[in-house]
């Protein structure tokens, strides 16, 4: 059995990683609201709508997260470069 790790990537992007927790706090603040609403038995369409808008924040996130990882990953040409690349794609096709 192979002792080799999987290729994995850490995004170095400090901006683009405050940028990616704060969404994800948003998100996660909006994911708060939609229990409230339910705890107080706001109608279907209000919690459908706070759930929408809590979906696309944490796709986004994604998304995001994996744009920047694929673009880094090209940038420092490293050795695993290719299954780093490929690793990442199929993080992006799972969440399509």
């Amino acid at each position: 059995m192979s002792s080799k790790k999987p290729p994995t990537h850490t995004l170095q992007n400090a901006e683009i990683t405050s940028a990616l927790v704060a969404r994800v706090k948003k998100a996660q603040g909006q994911l708060g609201a939609v229990a409230r609403m339910l705890e107080e038995g706001r109608n279907c369409d209000e919690v459908v709508h706070q759930m929408s808008a809590v979906s696309k924040a944490v796709h986004t996130a994604a998304f995001t997260l994996i744009s920047a990882s694929l673009e880094e990953c090209i940038l420092e040409g490293k050795s695993d470069q290719r299954e780093v690349s490929e690793k990442l794609q199929k993080l992006f096709l799972s969440l399509a």
